[in-house]
Parts: C-alpha cells; structure tokens; sequence
C-alpha cells in the first residue's frame, strides 16, 4: 500500500496524535522564534515514542511515501518519515540503501532541526559510507547550510561506534571555525564519544586544536573528564 492516499492517513494520525500543551513546550524548546534557528517550523505535540511505534507500524510503507511526508510542514510529521528512511535503510539491500542514502542527501533542505539530523544522520549517510568514499561529508561540512554541516559530524557516530575515528577528527577540524553554537555543541558531542572509548585520541586532538575551539565545542568534549583536568584544560585553552 502506497501513494498519496496513504501518505495522507498517516499524516493525519501523526495530527491525530498531537497534545497542544506539548507542542506549545516544543516550540519553545527548539527555538521557532523569529530569527532562532528553528524559526517557523510548526510542532502538533506528539511524543518520539509515540512515532516510533507508528514506524514499526507502518514498515513497509514505501521509501517515496516517506519522501512525500518528509516535505510536510509540521516537524513531528518530517520526523516521522525520517525513521521510516531509517528503518527501511536498515533493512534494505545495498542498491535500495544507495537509493535511500541519494533521497536523503537531495532532501536536506527538510532535515532542518537538530533533532531531525541526530535520528538519521548517523543510519542512513554514516552506515551507507562505510568501507566508501567518505568525501561526500567532506563536502556537506563545509556547506552554507547548517543543518547540512551538522549531518556532516553526525554522521561518523556510525564510524565511532566501530572504533574508526579518524573520520570524526578530519570532520570536527574542518567544523573548529563554524560559527554556529549548535555545529559546536555537535561536534564537541562527537569527540566527547571519541574520547570515552580512546582518551588518547582525543587528548591528541586538544593538544592539536584546542586552543582553536569555541568554549562550547571544548567544554562538551572534555565533559566526562575527571574535574582538576577538566579545569586545568579550560584554564590553559582560554
């Protein structure tokens, strides 16, 4: 079962779902003020486990009805389909995830809040990566869209969870000089995961780039740091 109609009644269960109180708080909560990063995106208030279950739910909905919902103007709805092309990349075959990885790269201008980037990047652009070419994040690093530059660091969670970080490190030094607080919270989150699992690799990137750092980046990169070393590298990397 596919196609408009069907695209069209999932939406309005995602609607259905909807709390006015809660959608009120998510407003507030990712920033859809005018000039905030989030500005105009409209929120109905429904849950993430709530979508979740809606997903599973709806597994074999086609990869181009989530495409179709991914363009909709209400973020629970957008996200949504972002697990639904998560879930049908993890259970797809290469060419098909290739596909998914191609729909996803050419529709970013809709993945346009960090919660949207943080549920997807990592499974379908970091996993369609492995073992190829990884230049593709290179270039979305240095793109003039946020949400795209974001998508960039997210993605080698994928790498992380597999002890490969060198992705990561090359990602995060391209990103030192961004000017948005949201690409530093992100990328220091993502060295912050190189460090639980290799200290030393991350120690190497401070001594390299730390005193480079916006105190954001730093501050969530040393953050499961014991306290006198965490102070000592806040004190010398001002």
């Amino acid at each position: 079962m596919g196609g408009f109609e069907t695209a069209e009644h999932v939406r309005a269960r995602i609607v259905a779902l909807g709390n006015p109180e809660r959608a009120l708080g998510a407003q507030r909560y990712f920033k859809t003020g005018p000039g905030e990063y989030g500005e105009g995106d409209v929120f109905v208030g429904v849950r993430v486990p709530e979508l979740r279950k809606l997903a599973r739910e709806y597994r074999s909905l086609p990869v181009s009805d989530a495409v179709r919902l991914l363009h909709d103007p209400v973020h629970e709805v957008r996200l949504f389909a972002l697990l639904m092309m998560v879930q049908s990349f993890s259970q797809a075959v290469p060419s098909k995830q290739e596909r998914i990885c191609q729909l996803y790269l050419k529709h970013t201008r809709f993945i346009n809040n960090w919660d949207l980037v943080d549920v997807s990047a990592e499974h379908i652009v970091g996993a369609y990566l492995m073992g190829r070419d990884q230049t593709p994040l290179d270039t979305l690093a240095r793109s003039s869209l946020i949400w795209e530059r974001r998508i960039a660091i997210v993605s080698t969670f994928f790498f992380i969870r597999r002890k490969n970080y060198a992705l990561t490190i090359r990602i995060a030094e391209i990103l030192l000089n961004d000017s948005e607080d949201l690409i530093h919270k992100a990328v220091g989150w993502l060295l912050r995961e190189v460090g639980k699992r290799d200290r030393t690799e991350l120690e190497r990137f401070l001594k390299k780039n730390g005193v480079r750092m916006p105190r954001t980046m730093l501050r969530y990169a040393i953050e499961r740091f014991p306290e006198p070393q965490r102070k000592q590298y806040l004190r010398t990397m001002a």
